[in-house]
């Protein structure tokens, strides 16, 4: 007997689980590549005058770049759901022209910031402050209003604009993970206090979606908490537990090993950060899974048309792998330690 559904060997079976897969891969690598740079962008506000250089300098050569997978997530969302499109892009219409109006202020002030005489820097850092935050704050808005099914009442926006605070303070980690990792000296000391301080904002949004989510739906809650399902999933909550004790040690140890010079594990906070995104994001999908609308649209019934799906996958099949080569080969050529700008 063939374990496969029939329905899912036809084309019109599988080609939405592959753009479902796709849209969310991508917005899995902008989470974590664009949520590290707007991190270090809302810490911007906090960090001496000597170290704003050294921090866009961290994300200079990357920052633009990152933003693609966000343009590639949401293209998938328009030409391959199309009627998913309409629903969450007109619910969430005001978060998503602020979280345009935030990324359009940091890239100007990115530009700005380096032609602008020293009586006028300060005024743009403020500015690539002021985008990243908004930007961050938007798209956590958003992300709590989708996981209670595009709901518009108290609670939900009450949830939402939780989620929104929480969500800064995971790219606040990110961030503060990612100067660890590529600055040295004070400010790299200064990281450290930062993202011990957004470790547990970060924690309080994974536990507040985690608490959610099965609320939102009968079907969500049952999928997480009936048998064999609870034993399956065990997993996930024990390895996120451990992400965050980990990297919590490790916060704990640095400051007095880069004290001594000793840079050994200034790894460790950022690639923490980042196994506590895949996790959530894999528990968030995995709970989802097939709607783009909670109990109200999957991916087959929001997919265009089998023939326009074929179509568009033959161009995902080109310009993924050229995204993901020139993503890899940037981060490649610019590793190693940031230095402070020169103009």
């Amino acid at each position: 007997m063939n374990a496969i559904d029939p329905a899912l060997q036809a084309p019109g079976g599988w080609l939405p689980l592959a753009f479902l897969a796709i849209m969310g891969l991508a917005m899995l690598a902008y989470v974590i590549l664009d949520g590290y740079d707007l991190g270090v962008g809302a810490l911007l506000g906090a960090a001496a005058e000597r170290h704003k250089d050294t921090m866009v300098a961290s994300i200079g050569p990357f920052w633009d770049a990152n933003e693609t997978w966000l343009v590639l997530g949401v293209g998938i969302l328009l030409v391959a759901f199309p009627s998913a499109q309409g629903l969450i892009l007109g619910a969430l219409y005001l978060p998503v022209a602020l979280m345009l109006v935030g990324l359009t202020l940091r890239g100007v002030a990115f530009d700005f910031r380096s032609k602008a005489g020293a009586g006028r820097k300060a005024l743009w850092n403020r500015v690539f402050h002021a985008g990243s935050v908004l930007a961050s704050l938007a798209q956590g808005y958003m992300l709590g209003r989708w996981v209670t099914g595009l709901r518009d009442d108290a609670w939900a926006t009450l949830f939402s604009a939780l989620i929104a605070v929480c969500l800064l303070g995971a790219y606040r980690l990110l961030g503060a993970g990612w100067l660890i990792l590529k600055t040295e000296g004070a400010l790299q000391l200064a990281a450290v206090r930062w993202a011990r301080v957004s470790l547990g904002l970060t924690a309080a949004g994974v536990v507040a979606i985690s608490a959610a989510t099965p609320l939102v739906s009968p079907a969500v809650f049952e999928r997480w908490f009936t048998w064999p399902h609870v034993v399956l999933l065990a997993p996930l909550p024990l390895a996120t537990l451990l992400l965050f004790f980990i990297v919590a040690r490790s916060l704990r140890r640095l400051p007095t090993r880069l004290a001594q010079g000793n840079g050994y594990g200034d790894w460790v906070p950022f690639a923490g950060a980042v196994g506590i995104v895949v996790c959530a994001f894999y528990g968030l999908a995995y709970s989802l899974f097939p709607w783009l609308v909670v109990d109200r649209l999957t991916a087959w019934q929001a997919a265009s048309s089998t023939e326009s799906l074929w179509l568009i996958f033959i161009g995902a099949c080109v310009v993924l792998p050229v995204i993901a080569g020139y993503t890899v080969f940037s981060y490649r050529v610019f590793r190693g330690k940031a230095t402070a700008l020169q103009y």
